[in-house]
């Protein structure tokens, strides 16, 4: 992903249906999308990994994005976003072993981290498949919002701090707590 890259999937950036758990997130112009393509093309000469622009290969038409780019708090930050029209094609599963194959090779000693609010089940079961396991309602790196770190082994509690609550059923709940 370079920031030339940012038209291609302003669609999918712009869609309220692909951001139904996240209204917030949805990118309202084009700078947003601009932004998040520089954002994440930088990345690349720091890292030498950093998120994809998706698209078919019988095509070439844009679908989506995601891969992995290392966050501030130092672990790769798996993420996945397709156009609505693909969802349940298996494509967001591909990507995340893809992804997760290029961390491997690239720096094993991170963990890989999905950062996913509670309600999105659908990526959450995108997580399940790919073998990260839900490792509690967490302070999630980027924007320092409480979201689940399904992760590819045990995160520490002082670089990703757990959030607990004391009455049982509140939103965002930590499940794993005694």
């Amino acid at each position: 992903m370079v920031p030339g890259d940012a038209e291609d999937p302003w669609p999918v950036f712009s869609d309220p249906a692909i951001w139904w758990y996240d209204p917030e997130g949805v990118h309202r112009d084009l700078a947003r999308t601009r932004a998040y393509c520089a954002s994440a093309g930088s990345r690349w000469s720091v890292h030498g990994l950093s998120y994809w622009t998706v698209r078919l290969l019988a095509t070439g038409e844009v679908v989506g994005s995601g891969g992995v780019q290392v966050h501030g708090t130092g672990e790769w930050n798996l993420n996945y976003r397709l156009a609505r029209a693909h969802h349940g094609e298996g494509y967001a599963t591909e990507l995340g072993r893809a992804a997760l194959a290029a961390a491997a090779e690239h720096d094993p000693t991170r963990p890989v981290v999905a950062w996913i609010d509670a309600v999105n089940t659908p990526s959450i079961a995108v997580a399940t498949r790919l073998g990260l396991l839900d490792r509690g309602l967490r302070t999630a790196s980027l924007d320092d919002v409480a979201r689940h770190g399904y992760a590819d082994r045990p995160l520490d509690d002082v670089t990703w701090p757990r959030v607990r609550h004391t009455a049982p059923g509140t939103p965002g709940e930590d499940p794993l707590r005694a």
